[in-house]
């Protein structure tokens, strides 16, 4: 009896670990529209729910400090997208399109009526995909660091398998090097550590492959789309220096933070991204 105890003991530890799940966190799979098993998991409740989609080669425990605060006030929903942390990698395209499918998927499942979408980075465009096939369903979509910052995208076919090119080379370095530029000199160092470290267990085919989707998606669907969300749309954006300007009326920038805004300044981005979504309840 011991013996199992202590092997039933040990299985639980194992899983905690390798998950990076808590045991008060529902675990749970669906199927998205190309066979593809999408984890993803809930906590807390309400008739608003939040769904947090992390960014590119990322994972959901991107969101760990989001989605214990806004579980006291939420049904907060976290989700692998396939490819990514515990999800299926059968795809042969890792498409934008397909990732709001991943998204859809989950909502759909949950049978959720009533949605505030949360993405960053790569995961902005994936949250204005799955909200054209979700709908009225989304009632806010809060874009993070990813729509009207000054970042240029690379538009035509050349200049993305140029920025690309280095990725294919050596994924784990590029990978390394451009992540490592997105933070400021003030941010705390084990947390940068923590994020170099969820990187570098990414896929490189993956990675590479929604690298390209997400230019492509750039080029071919803003401004059109931003447009077309534009009622339902928020961001918050990081402001490195802390002086830049706000570059649309829906943008509200965090001061003395990079690209990481939601982990690097947890605290400051829970309370803005709270008020968002309390106007979207109104």
């Amino acid at each position: 009896m011991k013996n199992l105890l202590k092997k039933i003991c040990t299985l639980l530890i194992f899983i905690i670990l390798f998950t990076g799940c808590t045991l008060n966190e529902n675990t749970l799979s669906v199927v998205s529209e190309d066979n593809n098993k999408i984890v993803y998991g809930t906590t807390g409740k309400g008739k608003t729910a939040v769904v947090f989609i992390h960014c590119w080669t990322c994972n959901y425990k991107f969101w760990k400090p989001q989605i214990k605060y806004f579980s006291d006030k939420y049904k907060v929903v976290w989700l692998d997208l396939a490819g990514h942390g515990l999800s299926d990698s059968k795809r042969e395209n890792y498409t934008i399109s397909s990732f709001g499918q991943d998204v859809a998927a989950v909502i759909n499942k949950l049978n959720l009526e009533k949605v505030v979408l949360v993405g960053h980075s790569m995961g902005g465009p994936v949250a204005i995909e799955a909200a054209k096939i979700l709908d009225e369903k989304v009632i806010g979509i809060v874009g993070v660091d990813t729509f009207y910052t000054p970042f240029s995208y690379p538009v035509s076919q050349d200049d993305i398998k140029k920025f690309i090119k280095p990725f294919e080379d050596d994924f784990n370095v590029a990978s390394k090097n451009m992540v490592s530029s997105m933070f400021t000199e003030s941010a705390d160092k084990k947390k940068i550590n923590y994020i170099l470290e969820q990187f570098a267990l990414a896929n490189p085919k993956v990675g590479i492959s929604a690298m390209y989707d997400f230019f492509k998606w750039h080029s071919e669907n803003v401004p059109a789309s931003l447009i077309r969300f534009e009622n339902r749309l928020k961001n918050i954006n990081g402001a490195p220096v802390g002086n830049e300007k706000v570059l649309h009326k829906s943008v509200h920038l965090i001061p003395k933070v990079g690209h990481f805004v939601a982990q690097i300044k947890p605290d400051e981005f829970n309370d803005v991204l709270n008020s968002m979504i309390i106007e979207f309840n109104k």
